[in-house]
């Protein structure tokens, strides 16, 4: 999962969540979103974890290859 569909769960989410007034039979609209919402912001922080990892390891060089 990349930033740009972390950013894009969460806005749709929060669409769902706080602006859409519809009823589905047995769905709840606004559970959705805030599911939605939250696997944009688990997303979010699993890259910031991967990349927290991979600048743990200093700068690269040309002889790091």
């Amino acid at each position: 999962m990349s930033i740009g569909v972390s950013l894009f769960l969460i806005a749709v989410g929060a669409i769902l969540a706080f602006a859409v007034e519809a009823e589905l039979a047995g769905i709840d609209i606004e559970v959705v979103g805030w599911i939605l919402m939250g696997v944009g912001v688990l997303g979010l922080a699993l890259i910031a974890v991967i990349w927290g990892q991979r600048g743990a390891r200093g700068p690269r060089g040309p002889g790091d290859l």
